[in-house]
Formats: structure tokens, sequence, C-alpha cells
């Protein structure tokens, strides 16, 4: 497994880390794809609350691309970087990244790209509010 260098590094802001278990494999005994898509979904999802300030959904995920399998002990971490953002609507890059257990070695193993809509109380599509140092995932306001 090669190791993350200078030239290729994790993209974003780190949202999720979580360790694989052996109830998230497929019966190949990879962890199963599908669960890797649902923790990207959910940091996806805490930086589009974040940016709108609220309750946004997912209504697309495109280009999800899986580079290498990832194994039952690896530590998965997950960055998201806003790429876009319209009226209502955002585009959330979200990179993952494996390191074996007991390791230093890390490597991409699946990105793909999530957009959200920010829903009113009605869950109808509000507009987003003006990106801020506060709903601006990896920007810590000063007090």
């Amino acid at each position: 497994m090669p190791d993350a260098s200078a030239s290729q590094l994790p993209e974003g802001v780190p949202t999720i880390r979580v360790i694989a278990m052996p109830t998230d494999t497929n019966p190949a005994g990879d962890v199963f794809g599908g669960w890797i898509i649902s923790q990207m979904d959910l940091a996806a999802g805490t930086t589009a609350a974040f940016r709108a300030n609220g309750r946004a959904a997912t209504v697309a995920i495109n280009g999800v691309v899986f580079l290498e399998p990832v194994v039952v002990g690896d530590e998965v971490s997950i960055y998201t970087s806003i790429t876009r953002t319209g009226r209502s609507s955002m585009t959330i890059h979200v990179q993952t990244w494996r390191r074996a257990r007991h390791t230093h070695l890390t490597s991409k193993v699946t990105e793909g790209d999530f957009t959200f809509v920010a829903l009113d109380e009605n869950r109808r599509p509000r507009a987003l509010p003006p990106a801020t140092a506060c709903n601006s995932p990896g920007i810590t306001p000063t007090v």
C-alpha cells in the first residue's frame, strides 16, 4: 500500500474517522462499498448542514470511484471540501483514505462528489445563507 506523500495528501477538512469492523464486510471479506458510501454521505451531510446553517438533503452522488479495498481494522478517514455553491445547492467533494492498523501508511481508497440542497422547516429548498467564518468548514472564527 503506498504512503501518502507531499504530492498526494488528503484534500479538504477531516470530517469523520472510524475503524472498519467485521460487520462492515461484504461476502468476499472486504469492507462493503455501500458502507463506505454511507460514511461519505454522513461526512458530506455534516459539511452541508454546517454550510447551510441547518437541514440539508443529499440529492445526487456523482463520480464515486473505488481505488482499492478497505479491510477490517483499517482506520478510515473522510475529508470534505465544498467545490460549488448555487442558490440552494452545494457540491461537496469527498475523499476517503485508509490507514492500515499499526502503521503510518495511508492511501486514498474512494472519492466522489455529493450534491446537497438546503431545506427549510417544510423540507422545501431554501437559499443558502451567505458564507461566513461561522458556516464555512475549516475556518475557525475568532472571538
